[in-house]
């Protein structure tokens, strides 16, 4: 829970790295509280809060993500292969799940430290 609040925080900062964990982890618990969201939604029949959800946390998403390449060597700009259908997402998971590469220009390795 620690790495999904941490990542909110840190919701306007696209500037240093994210390990792995502290990726998965946001991603996990996002998944955990949007499912939960959408079964309210579906429960009251107002199929409101998972998208309102979804637009609070499109932000932080987006950092943590460009957060997460950069501590992989690549800049943050390459979520825009998202925008390629089916093989955007393929190459983006493949780029998040590699393992952290030593110091670089976005900073130090953060495993080591």
């Amino acid at each position: 829970m620690e790495h999904f609040i941490d990542a909110l925080k840190k919701y306007a900062d696209f500037s240093g790295r994210a390990t792995r964990k502290q990726y998965w982890m946001f991603v996990l618990f996002y998944i955990i509280f949007y499912l939960i969201l959408g079964t309210i939604d579906a429960a009251l029949q107002t199929f409101l809060l998972s998208p309102v959800f979804s637009l609070a946390l499109f932000i932080p998403s987006i950092s943590v993500a460009a957060r997460r390449l950069h501590d992989t060597g690549r800049t943050g700009w390459w979520q825009l292969i998202y925008l390629i259908p089916l093989i955007g997402l393929i190459v983006m998971i493949v780029f998040l799940v590699q393992d952290s590469h030593g110091d670089n220009e976005y900073g130090p390795n953060q495993k080591q430290n």
